[in-house]
């Protein structure tokens, strides 16, 4: 544990007055998953990115998401080589993909062909080329980051593809005093570098405990009674029933599936082990309810015009069980 909060101290020596961003992105690749990172341009969201690449010990890789981005520029290729002999043959050529973090930027301006190659790789750890199956490295972890208003000309991600990730990370404005010192310690002569504190056997060794830390059933029961209210109002139950007078259910398009449970399961456990706790409470449920549920979750048209919002609605979840 004492690694972890090294790993943390250091990251907030580069990184200024985002504290809740870090510690959801520890959460998701200490929980062994994918993130994705919501914020305007300038909040630093590449610059975490490297720097957990460091910190952590991983091969850390970019890739800057446009319309003309092709599958084989993500996944690779093969090409072919002409040996002294004049015999020829195949030769696969790896892609970025082939890193331990995997920085997507701004994700939802690549076609959805692209998208979904680096999406399908996220969950099955492997690519085919040509037949061909390559693994993956271990740990692998994508932090992919999206824009929220700048949508023309954008391929939003399809709420099947959205799944995929562990956590939503919003990226939200420093505070004042968080900026002032971004302006003194970011425009001088020298800027702060980040240094390792970990290696990627480490993170994973600690990926590992975190699946073997035990939940209480107070939290379990929390994470079903929370993921389960989030989802609609169920049409085969009696209309007089009390799930049927719902508000909340009724103002939900659809909602999160079983892996939004297992999510949440490995999230509350992984923040327990950055907090230095051997175990998850239900605390730790109400804190990473909106990141682990609001992509996965939409509202009515009804809901929407009667000015609900996602958060609103998780906010009032949260209360049932908080």
């Amino acid at each position: 544990m004492e690694k972890i909060s090294a790993a943390r101290g250091e990251i907030a020596r580069v990184i200024f007055g985002q504290e809740s961003v870090v510690e959801r992105s520890l959460v998701t690749l200490l929980a062994g998953g994918h993130g994705l990172l919501v914020g305007v341009p300038g909040l630093a969201k590449t610059k975490l990115v490297e720097t957990l690449g460091t910190v952590l010990g991983l091969d850390a890789r970019r890739i800057q998401f446009t319309p003309d981005l092709m599958p084989s520029d993500i996944l690779g290729a093969e090409v072919m080589d002409q040996a002294a002999d004049g015999s020829r043959a195949f030769r696969f050529i790896k892609g970025p993909i082939f890193s331990q973090l995997l920085m997507a930027d701004e994700i939802n301006r690549a076609s959805q062909r692209t998208q979904s190659a680096l999406l399908q790789a996220m969950q099955e750890y492997h690519v085919t080329i040509a037949g061909q199956s390559y693994d993956l490295p271990r740990p692998f972890h994508v932090l992919a980051t999206q824009n929220p208003l700048e949508q023309e000309g954008t391929y939003p991600l399809p709420e099947a593809q959205l799944d995929r990730f562990l956590m939503q990370i919003d990226v939200h404005y420093p505070d004042m005093e968080a900026e002032r010192r971004i302006l003194l310690e970011t425009t001088g002569a020298e800027e702060t570098a980040a240094r390792a504190v970990m290696s990627a056997d480490e993170l994973t060794a600690f990926q590992q405990l975190v699946r073997r830390m035990p939940v209480g059933e107070s939290v379990v029961e929390a994470i079903l009674e929370l993921v389960r209210s989030a989802r609609p109002a169920d049409p085969t139950l009696d209309a007089g029933s009390s799930a049927g007078k719902d508000d909340i259910t009724r103002a939900i398009a659809w909602g999160p599936g079983p892996r939004a449970s297992q999510a949440l399961m490995l999230a509350v456990r992984a923040r327990a082990l950055v907090d230095g706790r051997l175990a998850p409470s239900v605390d730790d449920v109400v804190a990473l309810a909106e990141p682990v549920l609001q992509h996965r979750m939409a509202l009515t048209f009804a809901a929407r015009a009667d000015g609900e919002t996602i958060r609103g609605l998780i906010s009032r979840l949260k209360n049932r069980i908080g």
